[in-house]
């Protein structure tokens, strides 16, 4: 599926393209004290590894500034800063050498100072990304909202353009901009109106989603539908958890709308009242096992019964069928290893891993083997079944 993107300018976060067409990146945020700067290191590291494009880094106060400087010398990946309230902090992220800035122009302390920070970023063209939240319009337009005369989501935008316009005055242009909101329908609304208003390169997301379970529904809604408009040029899953879930579901957003290779495609079935193996134990055990392999292109199938088993084994590149204790390993359709129940998983990625040793071969499909598959007899099937 070919989505179209709305075209924008492109701005450049160390070596990640943003917008213009770029492919879209994944962001996530440190959770560590960033003036702690060995945890800080280490949580980047682990990020890179889960396959974050980007990340942001909160700075507080001048201590956390300074922790930049070795921070900057050692990151793994692209490195935003965080800032409110107090341009000095800027100013010293951007000695350290930060990648980009997250500024609010209008909360600065001191607003005749941006002309500075501006300076500063020109010198690197260091974007700056405007971050609008629902909670945190200004109060004049937050009155209007608490009256009914404005929505919130144009209430969003009108203090967007307000803000893009305060930096692109000062004859900068390296910006993007981020519409978040907590709740699903007033972020799509707030992308969506501000869409034809400027080029600008989005940053998407939802604020305050909540804990993994409840974050990554919420957020899959509002990232995903922004997503299928055209309208995300970087997004960030914002989740109570840990930063690598975020990316791992950035990723899969992104994998499942062929907008990323990104690693294992795991399918499992829902179980129902035919499954006779334990599924759900099976299952996540493949998901927990295939973060070794994220970088792996493969699709698995994790099946519990001989009804859709067979069929999901041959689409697959790898697949589990399992009956009455047993399990049937496949590979493009093929049984290649029967083996007993406790077995099926370590099986499955004995051949994956043969499969990778042997340069990850690409066969093509017999398109009998479906027909084959479908008419075989199950394998729960006993002889005198009528």
């Amino acid at each position: 599926m070919k989505i179209p993107r709305r075209q924008t300018r492109q701005v450049t976060v160390r070596d990640v393209p943003i917008g213009g067409g770029a492919p879209i990146s994944v962001q996530t945020m440190t959770k560590t004290d960033t003036r702690n700067v060995d945890a800080t290191l280490a949580q980047l590291h682990e990020l890179a590894e889960a396959g974050a494009d980007i990340v942001r880094l909160a700075c507080p106060d001048m201590k956390a500034a300074e922790a930049f400087d070795p921070i900057m010398a050692e990151a793994p990946v692209p490195i935003i800063a965080d800032i409110h309230f107090d341009y000095r902090l800027a100013v010293r992220v951007l000695d350290a050498g930060v990648d980009g800035i997250r500024l609010n122009p209008g909360n600065l302390a001191r607003k005749d100072k941006l002309p500075e920070i501006v300076d500063r970023c020109r010198e690197r063209r260091i974007p700056i990304r405007i971050g609008v939240n629902n909670g945190s319009l200004r109060m004049d337009l937050r009155r209007k909202v608490l009256a009914g005369q404005m929505p919130t989501a144009e209430a969003m935008v009108q203090s967007a353009l307000d803000e893009i316009r305060l930096i692109e005055d000062l004859g900068y242009g390296e910006i993007k901009l981020s519409l978040k909101a907590s709740d699903v329908e007033t972020t799509v609304q707030a992308y969506g109106l501000m869409a034809d208003r400027s080029d600008v390169p989005f940053h998407v997301g939802l604020t305050e989603a909540g804990t993994v379970r409840a974050g990554t529904i919420k957020s899959s809604m509002a990232i995903g539908a922004l997503l299928l408009e055209g309208l995300c040029d970087t997004i960030r899953v914002s989740l109570t958890g840990d930063s690598r879930e975020e990316v791992y579901v950035g990723e899969r957003m992104l994998a499942n709308l062929g907008l990323r290779e990104s690693g294992p495609n795991l399918i499992s079935c829902p179980s129902c009242g035919r499954v006779e193996i334990a599924l759900e134990k099976a299952a996540q055990e493949v998901e927990e096992r295939l973060l070794r392999y994220r970088r792996e292109n493969i699709s698995v199938s994790v099946m519990g019964c001989a009804v859709n088993g067979p069929g999901e084994g041959q689409i697959a590149d790898f697949g589990i069928a399992g009956g009455r204790g047993k399990g049937a390993i496949y590979r493009l359709g093929k049984v290649v290893r029967s083996c007993r129940e406790d077995e099926m998983v370590d099986v499955l990625f004995e051949e994956i891993d043969k499969w990778i040793a042997a340069g990850r071969p690409r066969e093509e499909v017999d398109p009998a083997i479906f027909e084959q598959v479908m008419n075989a007899r199950p394998m729960n099937e006993t002889a005198d079944t009528p």
